[in-house]
């Protein structure tokens, strides 16, 4: 497989505060790779200096000439009080044609909705309009970040089986943050847990082969995050699980 990003011993400060260190991650064209790990462990802040919105402060990112990034962030903030379809929507930041926002659209199954105002829709309908819209550049890599919060969990699977179809499609890299495990494991080619570093990685029948995974079965969300606080960690963070509320991007 083509790799087309590389990440090589990476960092990331926030003033004083190590967000990320020592942060290595290669992904090839048509995989699906999904980074998970608790709140606070720096998973935006990965996401966002691969599109050069975070400034790194050591290591390297390697991008393939000419890559093109779709992003699908974690929440977009929308005046409700603004008047704006879906159609005139999708021209920010630039205008495209009819075409493609109907192609884009119609590959994520929101073709009904271009006439809808924005703050008429559902978080269903609002993650599929996020989505059409970081396609409509037929991109390489497709960034997603936490992209069905908010949804129930058919909503939630019913997304990620479009994803695996887009990147069937665009033949594309995958990359996303993710907090819901169960769907991680069926979705996913590789997964990364990420703790301010790389704490381990592999296939999902690897990472989910570990015993802690394994008793988490059946305890939430929360308890699946406290999973990516294990033995590599155990001594730093200990106690310390809900010292974050939100994730520090």
């Amino acid at each position: 497989m083509k790799t087309i990003l590389s990440i090589e011993n990476l960092g990331v400060r926030h003033g004083r505060e190590t967000v990320l260190s020592g942060v290595d991650l290669t992904l090839s064209r048509g995989e699906i790779v999904t980074i998970v790990g608790p709140n606070g462990s720096g998973k935006t802040t990965l996401l966002r200096a691969i599109v050069g919105a975070a400034p790194i402060t050591a290591g390297r990112i390697t991008r393939k000439d000419g890559l093109k990034i779709g992003y699908v962030p974690q929440k977009l903030a929308i005046d409700n009080t603004l008047p704006i379809t879906v159609r005139r929507f999708l021209n920010l930041p630039k205008k495209i044609s009819d075409s493609d926002a109907q192609q884009a659209l119609a590959r994520t199954g929101a073709e009904a909705l271009t006439s809808r105002q924005i703050t008429e829709l559902s978080g269903g309908q609002m993650q599929r309009v996020l989505l059409a819209r970081a396609i409509i550049g037929q991109p390489d890599l497709l960034l997603l970040d936490e992209a069905t919060q908010g949804l129930d969990q058919p909503g939630s699977a019913e997304f990620y089986t479009l994803i695996a179809d887009l990147r069937e499609t665009l033949d594309c890299a995958v990359l996303m943050v993710s907090h819901e495990l169960h769907v991680v494991m069926a979705a996913s080619d590789r997964v990364i847990c990420l703790n301010g570093h790389v704490c381990c990685h592999g296939t999902p029948e690897h990472v989910a082969s570990a015993p802690e995974y394994r008793a988490l079965f059946g305890s939430g969300t929360k308890g699946a995050l406290a999973l990516y606080r294990h033995e590599h960690d155990h001594a730093h963070d200990h106690g310390h699980e809900n010292e974050h509320d939100h994730e520090h991007s």
